[in-house]
């Protein structure tokens, strides 16, 4: 779209999250905790709040930098939970980390504002938004009035279909949703928001199709263009099952292809897979990095940070 606030150069260095920057200085890894019953890849695991802090401590331990509470599931077909419900599964789970960890970020997975205001009131220094603040229109200006940080997802459509095909009908992935989070972002200025406050994640999965989704990876470069931080979320997604990489050690990979060529790859495999594609997000642009497998992830992202950092100053 046109406008002047969007192509704007430069490059950030931090998050502002209410009172504190998150210092984007290294690869930003976001754990996942899902607590509820019925999330695509853990839905169930963690639902009861002992376990969910159990998991939330096991990734801290892992090197996470900012943990993603979740309530509500987006999987194909999933049925919307009332904000009532849902923030009963949340907002004891956020008080629960606040304590165990004062300095550790965390941030609300929600689209419904009032899912938010409590979350953010129990400790939550974030709202990622999956519909990139589509759903609810109080969102806007709750986040501009908490002046918390804020991740807008491109998604189309509601809970219960943005992770299926129905809406992944495009002429050019990259440019559409490019134009669709611009206009989200300069909603979220219009209403008070800082630039400063906002992350960009282009939706790997979410009303795209697995060869979408791969085309917006590698049209990471293009969403520098609008000067905030870029976060990738394809921990465990369909599209590395549409792939071969190093991550597949399996010699016999090709007796388990499908006649479309798709593999169903182990948790194990995903998560090599994640970390490995997350890595050529980070070459490719992408400062945040949101994770079921904390551990994998971080080793790989540190890994290829550093080899990052020498090559630059072998140039300089």
């Amino acid at each position: 779209m046109s406008d002047e606030r969007i192509p704007s150069a430069g490059s950030r260095r931090i998050w502002r999250t209410g009172s504190r920057d998150l210092l984007l200085d290294h690869p930003i890894v976001m754990g996942i905790l899902n607590v509820t019953p019925d999330s695509f890849s853990d839905g169930g695991n963690f639902f009861s709040l002992s376990d969910a802090l159990g998991h939330a401590e096991r990734m801290v331990s892992e090197g996470a930098d900012i943990i993603d509470v979740g309530g509500e599931s987006t999987r194909p077909g999933a049925i919307p939970v009332e904000a009532a419900q849902e923030s009963d599964r949340v907002v004891p789970m956020i008080t629960e980390i606040r304590k165990r960890f004062p300095d550790l970020f965390i941030s609300i997975d929600t689209t419904k504002a009032d899912v938010a205001s409590r979350a953010l009131d129990a400790g939550a220094d974030i709202v990622n938004d999956v519909s990139a603040l589509r759903l609810d229109p109080a969102m806007p200006a709750l986040v501009a009035r908490s002046k918390c940080g804020v991740i807008l997802m491109h998604s189309r459509g509601d809970v219960s279909n943005m992770a299926s095909y129905e809406h992944a009908i495009y002429d050019d992935v990259v440019s559409e949703v490019l134009a669709e989070l611009g206009s989200q972002l300069l909603l979220a200025e219009d209403a008070g928001v800082d630039r400063k406050a906002i992350v960009l994640d282009p939706g790997l999965g979410f009303a795209k199709k697995p060869h979408q989704s791969w085309e917006l990876l590698h049209g990471l470069p293009r969403f520098t263009s609008y000067d905030v931080p870029v976060m990738i979320g394809v921990s465990r997604k369909r599209m590395l099952e549409q792939s071969i990489g190093p991550w597949l050690k399996d010699p016999d990979w090709h007796k388990r292809a499908d006649s479309l060529g798709r593999i169903d790859l182990t948790v194990r495999e995903k998560d090599d897979a994640t970390a490995q594609v997350n890595a050529l997000a980070l070459e490719l642009g992408a400062s945040i990095f949101r994770v079921h497998d904390v551990a994998a992830s971080r080793i790989t992202l540190d890994k290829a940070w550093e080899k990052l950092q020498r090559a630059h100053t072998t140039r300089a």
